[in-house]
């Protein structure tokens, strides 16, 4: 089995763990909200059930993602993922204005006299479940995703995490509500208002990252400075200039320009840069996509552009 495909199926197994998961915690809550008279647990059920839908997204995509180079994808499929990652976040946004407009709309229930009803002790457990659950799935989500450098499956994990600060806030106000009495069931949506405002953040960081991504923003500079110190690390390269780099989903691309001695031959010059390749795929994977231009020292570069260039797609063909 190739590593794509190792990948995929690791990719479909943890989302699938975590889609079961939200599948039974989903029927639970609306279970538990409903005969548990809260409004709040109904909200986080809805949230559960945004998160199956990221879960279906996840296992879709990656499998598109995982497909090899063709004509018309010449750099692969990986900006899927990408896309993948943007959709859960726009997905939590949707969640969080949900969640928002519906305790507002509680409040605005009590300041017109109106009593909230006593949630139910069901609803109070159903809570405190969720939270445990949501966090042990969110820990073993991150992880599966940062081993496998996939942005989707991390963006899933932090659709975990914001299901467990949603259920955070539930129990908070499910508890003030049961406990304290009457005049604190106010506290259940004002509680949901503060959950939507940490999932409204996560969501932000999420499609930041994503949309840098398929804008082609480069890798960070210390990622950078790693990548040239493999360059140079054969004294035989010279003045590195014109550094691109991006990421494609789980993998990254560079491109580089050195020069040599101009009396080196072109044997001698292809295993040198064979030589770099490996290096770089031996560091950051072996679907890292390198292209390096040799040409001869003391010569003009192909543009004068500085060490690491950003040059319009006009100038790039």
């Amino acid at each position: 089995m190739d590593s794509a495909e190792f990948r995929k199926r690791e990719i479909y197994r943890v989302t699938f763990v975590g889609f079961v998961a939200n599948l039974l915690l989903t029927a639970a809550k609306f279970a538990a909200g409903i005969l548990g008279r809260s409004g709040a647990m109904v909200a986080d059920a809805v949230h559960s059930l945004s998160d199956m839908a990221t879960d279906i997204v996840v296992i879709v995509f990656a499998g598109i993602s995982a497909k090899p180079r063709d004509d018309g994808h010449d750099y692969g499929h990986g900006k899927y993922e990408t896309l993948a990652s943007i959709l859960i976040s726009l997905a939590l946004v949707a969640v969080g204005v949900g969640i928002l407009l519906q305790s507002i709309r509680s409040i605005r229930m009590v300041m017109a006299g109106e009593e909230l009803p006593r949630p139910g002790v069901i609803a109070l457990a159903a809570a405190a479940v969720s939270i445990l659950v949501k966090e042990l799935l969110y820990r073993y989500t991150v992880r599966a995703g940062r081993r496998l450098e996939s942005p989707s499956v991390v963006a899933n994990a932090w659709h975990h995490r914001s299901d467990a600060f949603s259920s955070m806030g539930t129990l908070a106000g499910i508890g003030c509500a049961y406990f304290l009495g009457e005049k604190w069931r106010i506290a259940d949506p004002i509680a949901a208002i503060i959950v939507s405002f940490f999932i409204f953040r996560i969501a932000l960081q999420l499609l930041h990252s994503g949309i840098g991504e398929l804008l082609e923003k480069s890798l960070p500079a210390d990622t950078e400075a790693e990548i040239l110190s493999i360059v140079t690390h054969d004294p035989a390269v010279r003045e590195p200039h014109n550094l691109r780099t991006r990421r494609i989903g789980s993998c990254i691309s560079i491109e580089v320009h050195i020069r040599v001695d101009g009396r080196m031959d072109v044997e001698h010059a292809h295993e040198l840069t064979r030589n770099i390749e490996r290096r770089l795929r031996a560091r950051f994977g072996e679907g890292t996509m390198v292209a390096i231009h040799v040409e001869p020292l003391h010569a003009e570069p192909l543009h004068a552009e500085p060490l690491h260039a950003s040059t319009p797609c006009s100038d790039a063909r």
